[in-house]
């Protein structure tokens, strides 16, 4: 009876997270925007999945496409796909290849430092005639913000650690994007529920891992087939965790989750900590030629009981685990202190941490942004992490019309 009853309950969480449905396209053209017609490009965080994976079910906006919404619209529109577990560091150069095209190259010195593989993937490129004259707007989602901010420090200065490497060892190499040589150009970049100055959820103290292990082994259920013949790819190749084709993908959860990995400052769970946005804060700047965005979820609010933040009542259920940890987690030995202040949440990242990296020139959005600022708009209260990208209560159509705000905005931008 008892394992009968969480059936049920995992199957109530999973259909109030993920359920969407298409909405009808909106009748607008963006001819009369004269600024710009950049390509927008739409970064997955955490756990996220390309347009080829859980059949066809979109990170995007679910079974409402948000990439196909924003096409129709006129706004030139593609989704990366990076990798879902890597660091901040491995997905921003992930992210390079994937949009440029060519064979992954993670840099010499990290792959000696971490013993892992040097070389990735090798990726066709979707936009080839990406340079510093055809730029881009990048938009990512939770660590998909963090990524592309990285990829945009990359592109302006290289990885330091990689260029002494090199110079050290000649005969190794190093690749232009590491060296600080690439001439690609970003035009503006936009968070979306980022942390970008980290979340405390992914603090050594909390339920993170095992609360990512829950979100990938519901996927099976959200693609409506049987756990075994899941289309997800970890994308962990670098860690040698690659999913034999004979294998239950249970089995290969399980072999993921138990390994030693997790420990390694090399992956997601320590770019997303404090600590680790604290320990890469050189390679997080805010660049002067980029316009800076961010928008920031609330599903906590304050108790006219006890004056102190908890979850609202249209919190998902996946996320009161979480979102309570956040709510009642404290640091005061850690830099940034986490305190109170912290406690406001989107159900996975705190809200104070979304609106801009703490340091960093930053001004409320007003219509008329300043580059090489943050520009930061109001907190959206009631929207939580997932319906931010498109998945959750949130209907379609409210969906559409925040994803066309922003391209209509980014498009206004002079080049």
């Amino acid at each position: 009876m008892m394992k009968c009853k969480k059936v049920v309950s995992l199957v109530l969480v999973i259909t109030i997270l993920f359920s969407s449905a298409p909405a009808f396209a909106h009748e607008h053209t963006p001819e009369e925007q004269a600024g710009n017609e950049y390509p927008l490009v739409l970064v997955h965080g955490l756990a996220g999945w390309g347009p080829d994976e859980l059949l066809g079910f979109n990170y995007w906006g679910g079974l409402n496409s948000i990439v196909n919404f924003l096409n129709n619209q006129g706004f030139t529109t593609y989704e990366a796909v990076v990798g879902s577990f890597s660091s901040n560091r491995d997905r921003a150069i992930e992210l390079y290849y994937f949009l440029a095209g060519g064979t992954v190259d993670y840099g010499a010195a990290n792959s000696e430092r971490y013993g892992l593989e040097r070389f990735g993937r090798t990726f066709p490129g979707i936009l080839p005639d990406w340079d510093n004259e055809q730029r881009i707007h990048l938009i990512g989602h939770s660590m998909g913000g963090l990524t592309s901010r990285e990829l945009a420090n990359l592109i302006a200065v290289g990885c330091a650690i990689e260029i002494a490497f090199a110079e050290e060892h000649p005969e190794v190499g190093i690749s232009p994007l590491l060296s600080g040589q690439s001439d690609r150009g970003i035009h503006s970049i936009t968070t979306i529920a980022t942390p970008n100055n980290g979340t405390s959820f992914a603090e050594e103290e909390s339920p993170f891992v095992p609360f990512i292990r829950l979100f990938v082994t519901s996927l099976a259920a959200i693609s409506n087939v049987h756990p075994d013949q899941i289309l997800f790819d970890f994308q962990l190749d670098r860690f040698g965790l690659v999913r034999d084709p004979e294998e239950h993908f249970l089995t290969y959860v399980n072999r993921v989750f138990s390994s030693p990995i997790w420990q390694s400052t090399n992956l997601a769970n320590y770019s997303l900590s404090v600590r680790g946005i604290v320990a890469n804060a050189e390679n997080l700047q805010t660049r002067p030629d980029i316009y800076y965005f961010s928008h920031t979820g609330q599903t906590t609010e304050i108790s006219p009981i006890t004056n102190r933040h908890r979850n609202a009542i249209t919190t998902n259920p996946l996320f009161i685990l979480p979102s309570h940890f956040m709510i009642n987690f404290r640091n005061t030995a850690s830099y940034p202190v986490i305190d109170e202040a912290w406690a406001a949440n989107d159900g996975l990242v705190n809200t104070i941490s979304s609106f801009y990296p703490f340091g960093h020139p930053a001004q409320p959005y007003d219509g008329n942004p300043v580059i090489g600022t943050w520009n930061y708009h109001p907190v959206m209260y009631r929207w939580d992490h997932m319906a931010l990208s498109g998945l959750g209560a949130r209907t379609p159509r409210q969906v559409n019309q925040f994803y066309l705000g922003i391209a209509e905005s980014l498009w206004s931008l002079s080049r």
